[in-house]
């Protein structure tokens, strides 16, 4: 498996111009939450466990593959993404489903006009694993300031 370094380095080959980064800031963890919520929201045969958090403990093994420091930030940021699916499907009276479509198709819009101002194509074209490497590569950038390693 390739570094988080490695991965970092060439998924920031389509995300140097500022106003893609900034959008990628916004949309990346919009996409991460929606499609939790989009998964959360599949009919599960038990209770204590749905897929959203099967998807999460499959996403987070990866990250562990990745690096354990990347993991637990990332870790943290899907039990995040989890809660907020719990509390909106408990107290909001709009499906959690729509609510996640909604935000799915909106952030994925800002990703490609972040790419269109970029022009590029956005990483995962060439290799779908981009998809799981955009929060880390995010995470990253948090880890280097507060001078954390990864």
């Amino acid at each position: 498996m390739r570094t988080a370094d490695e991965w970092f380095r060439d998924y920031g080959q389509s995300h140097r111009d500022p106003t893609n980064k900034r959008i990628h800031w916004i949309c990346v963890p919009l996409i991460v939450w929606s499609v939790t919520a989009l998964i959360w929201s599949i009919p599960s045969p038990f209770d204590w466990l749905n897929w959203a958090v099967a998807m999460a403990i499959l996403a987070e093994a990866w990250y562990l593959a990745l690096s354990i420091p990347l993991a637990i930030g990332l870790g943290l940021f899907l039990l995040l993404c989890l809660g907020l699916c719990a509390l909106i499907e408990s107290s909001v009276a709009v499906p959690l489903w729509q609510i996640g479509l909604a935000v799915f198709v909106l952030s994925w819009i800002g990703q490609f006009i972040g790419h269109h101002i970029e022009g590029k194509k956005p990483s995962f074209f060439k290799d779908v694993q981009f998809l799981l490497i955009g929060p880390a590569w995010l995470l990253g950038f948090v880890y280097r300031k507060l001078g954390w390693r990864y």
